[in-house]
């Protein structure tokens, strides 16, 4: 009887669609923590299915087939990055509202690669890996230095496997990987052992509760309450970002004084590990409550530390309608 991968490779299709789509949403987390972009990661894992088929009979056969796939998506990331040259992130910057082409991932779609007890080599998403401060730290490495850190330190691989990935000499995949954990290290905070949640913890859930209630009830007291005196928010991609309890209270007027926008309504959701909130709102004169933002929470010691907002352009990845009805 012919296998699913004599078959894929004898030129079957829709078998090889079906063996490559195995993998397909490890992939999309892989070149999202390369590229930082839910969007750019699907462009990435296309561009990785397609080059696979058409270079199958490059495949020896002695690789792991899911290995093949991880070298071939990461030299696509390499190139798009290469292609699309973003400015690199400078050794000051540490706001999400600097990488424009930032974007959260739902934390709904990396439950589909929570590795069941049988299956102990399939990829781990773990906070550390996926949350969005460390995203950000991964950016600041060069492209390759980048892939040889998540190749070792994320997916666990060897290093003489890290520099067939690479494509180079185990001494040259070594000495980038050895640059990037030394940039990884300046830039984590010290307290990154911590993040060890696989999601959000039971006190991340009731600030975010509280947080949500503040909102619909257009309580600016009893937001401030929940904020850390170190807050930052940030709104990425327009590169807004507001540092300190001070420098944020007008966006604690703008949203709940007498000249608000409209009315919100919040549901809970998570992202990145994260809790998170999709806010919908009501202007005044409309009856319908629509698709506004998409907040991202950094909780620390019962604080909201960091707000990163997102566009409601985020909605649909996330399983959320353009518009909000109390019959949901």
């Amino acid at each position: 009887m012919t296998t699913l991968e004599e078959a894929a490779f004898a030129g079957d299709e829709t078998a090889f669609a079906d063996l490559a789509g195995r993998h397909r949403r490890e992939l999309h987390v892989h070149c999202y923590r390369m590229l930082a972009s839910f969007d750019d990661a699907e462009d990435a894992v296309q561009e990785t299915l397609l080059r696979a088929w058409r270079g199958r009979d490059q495949y020896d056969g002695r690789t792991f087939f899911r290995a093949w796939l991880y070298r071939i998506a990461t030299n696509v990331c390499l190139d798009l990055t290469r292609q699309r040259s973003r400015r690199p992130v400078s050794a000051a910057t540490d706001s999400p509202g600097e990488l424009v082409w930032l974007q959260p991932y739902p934390d709904r779609l990396l439950d589909e690669i929570a590795p069941p007890a049988d299956q102990p080599d399939a990829v781990v998403v773990d906070r550390e890996t996926i949350e969005l401060t460390f995203l950000i730290a991964l950016q600041a490495l060069p492209a390759r230095q980048r892939a040889a850190l998540i190749a070792r330190d994320v997916l666990g691989w060897s290093a003489a496997d890290t520099a067939k990935l690479l494509e180079t000499s185990v001494a040259a995949a070594n000495s980038a990987l050895q640059r990037a954990r030394v940039t990884m290290q300046q830039r984590l905070p010290e307290h990154r052992a911590d993040w060890s949640a696989p999601r959000p913890t039971a006190e991340e859930r009731e600030v975010l509760a509280r947080f949500i209630d503040a909102h619909e009830r257009c309580d600016a007291e009893a937001a401030i309450a929940i904020a850390g005196e170190d807050l930052r928010v940030s709104m990425p991609p327009d590169r807004l970002s507001f540092t300190g309890l001070r420098a944020c209270l007008p966006l604690f007027q703008r949203a709940f004084g007498p000249d608000r926008d409209g009315d919100w309504r919040l549901v809970p959701t998570s992202a990145n590990r994260l809790p998170a909130a999709a806010t919908y709102l009501k202007r005044p004169g409309d009856s319908i409550w629509r698709a506004f933002k998409l907040d991202v929470l950094w909780v620390d010691h019962g604080k909201i530390v960091e707000i990163t907002t997102f566009g409601a352009s985020r909605f649909p990845g996330f399983g959320l309608p353009d518009q909000w009805s109390p019959d949901r």
